[in-house]
């Protein structure tokens, strides 16, 4: 497809599959989604389940989410005959989605100033806090004096990457989309990660440390210093990449947990909850919360 077409299916009211899928997706599940999407073809996939042709989002949403919920999988409507190669672009949130843990919560932790920078952290998450560039410097200020080796010690003891990370960046580099970890938090974590996994592109924030320790002070990546990746840096971001590679934005899956990503999920074209925050799953056409990260590869042929 050309870098203006829009992504085939992806209106409210145009056909749609319905993708079902949970670590532990029982027969019954299977089975109360196939009776209420009667008669759907029922196709069964790798790690999930496909009802073909269920109807338009318009219709379908409520059912499928009333089912989800109650038996505790993902349920997406998708449209049919969706590829990867359709894409070009897979944007991804690092803190407690690309990995399992927020960073600067960690780091406060062991700094013993974990309470008021978690309290902090939650709020900004949940979109409670006005302005994310306010709260991030308020929390990184709290750290003033901390021992700069304990981002060595979150990195190597605390850094995990969520189930499936690396199972779906790789898909879709195979696919041929190129990779961008766009985050609020540090660029020190983002580029072990970036390293590790082969990740193309970093959008992250820098601390700044003097004498081995951090100063409590926190920039934003050149050529703008002075403003830190916030929800408006998340999105400059994915635009600039697809600008670089010559695709729109609906050409980019984006993926996120916190409402400062919800800006960024709604400008791509796939724009995926994952295990989010209340605000960010109603502001959002899919959603995992049971799957881990390569769920989303279920959702194209």
């Amino acid at each position: 497809m050309s870098g203006q077409e829009p992504l085939a299916g992806s209106s409210a009211g145009a056909p749609a599959d319905l993708v079902v899928q949970a670590p532990d997706l029982s027969a019954e599940a299977i089975e109360a989604f196939r009776q209420r999407f009667a008669p759907a073809p029922l196709q069964p996939q790798a790690a999930s389940v496909r009802l073909v042709g269920v109807g338009p989002r318009a219709t379908a949403a409520a059912a499928a989410a009333e089912l989800a919920a109650r038996w505790r999988c993902d349920a997406n409507l998708v449209p049919p005959h969706w590829a990867l190669s359709d894409f070009r672009l897979l944007a991804l949130d690092m803190d407690s989605t690309l990995i399992q843990i927020e960073s600067l919560d960690e780091l406060a932790a062991l700094a013993g100033r974990g309470s008021e920078v978690a309290a902090i952290t939650e709020a900004a998450m949940r979109g409670q806090v006005a302005d994310y560039s306010h709260s991030l410097r308020q929390r990184v200020a709290l750290l003033a004096g901390t021992d700069a080796s304990l981002l060595q010690t979150v990195a190597q003891q605390r850094m995990q990457l969520s189930p499936g990370a690396e199972r779906l960046i790789g898909a879709v580099q195979r696919a041929g989309l190129r990779t961008l970890l766009v985050t609020g938090g540090f660029g020190y974590f983002a580029r072990i990660l970036q390293r590790r996994l082969g990740v193309d592109e970093v959008c992250a924030n820098e601390l700044e440390v003097r004498d081995g320790r951090l100063t409590g002070t926190v920039w934003g990546p050149e050529p703008d210093p002075d403003r830190v990746v916030d929800a408006q840096g998340k999105v400059a971001a994915l635009q600039r990449v697809c600008d670089d590679i010559g695709c729109t934005a609906r050409q980019a899956i984006a993926i996120g947990d916190g409402a400062n990503d919800l800006p960024m999920l709604k400008l791509a074209g796939v724009g995926v909850a994952y295990h989010a925050k209340p605000k960010v799953q109603e502001g959002t056409d899919y959603q995992l919360n049971y799957c881990g990260l390569d769920g989303v590869l279920e959702w194209f042929l």
